[in-house]
């Protein structure tokens, strides 16, 4: 193994509260329409690609105002989240501290553009990882960015962390063995690795 590769929601923390309240303040305020986005939705959708988030939130609207009305959600859940950074799982930064003495670290997301850059910032974890790619820079999917990171990183036998069914197929798909955070938003039965919590990464790679 050469280099550990995280998911995001519900992997490194979980923005949910933030985020619900952000989309649906927005929604209310300044769209007038009578959406409430609540925490389970959101968890139900994080992992998927954006324009599949906006089919399900938005079901009644065009495909392009569908689009319109999620960048407006995401901008404004940015801002919030700016401003308080969400919950992170136990042992998040001293886990991350101690990994990255070892092995450069990675994020590959579904998440919109700007996403991974506002956790970085809204939790000073910029330090610890040495890049990042989502659906919302490249348009591709899951499995195609864990391909090109590879590629453009030159890495060579990473390892996947994330917390969903989808992640565990996108890892098939790219030949990448997978780590399922159990304590996050999904189930996955099988996985080729499993951590409790975050620190349980650092008894199985160091």
């Amino acid at each position: 193994m050469d280099s550990i590769i995280f998911d995001l929601d519900g992997t490194l923390w979980d923005s949910t509260a933030i985020v619900a309240n952000a989309w649906t303040e927005y929604l209310n305020h300044t769209e007038h329409m009578n959406i409430v986005v609540t925490e389970e939705k959101l968890k139900s959708l994080f992992g998927r690609p954006m324009p599949q988030i906006a089919e399900k939130v938005f079901p009644d609207c065009s495909r392009k105002e569908q689009l319109r009305l999620l960048d407006n959600c995401c901008q404004a859940e940015h801002r919030a989240l700016l401003k308080h950074c969400a919950p992170l799982y136990d042992d998040m930064d001293s886990t991350l501290r101690s990994l990255s003495q070892k092995y450069p670290l990675y994020i590959v997301s579904n998440c919109q553009a700007g996403y991974i850059e506002v956790f970085l910032e809204s939790t000073g974890f910029g330090e610890y990882f040495a890049g990042h790619l989502c659906n919302g820079d490249t348009g591709a999917d899951k499995p195609e960015n864990l391909t090109l990171l590879m590629r453009d990183q030159g890495l060579k036998s990473p390892v996947y962390v994330g917390d969903t069914m989808g992640d565990f197929l996108s890892c098939q798909k790219a030949k990448v063995p997978f780590v399922f955070a159990s304590y996050g938003f999904g189930e996955v039965p099988d996985p080729d690795y499993r951590i409790d919590k975050p620190s349980d990464l650092v008894r199985l790679f160091i």
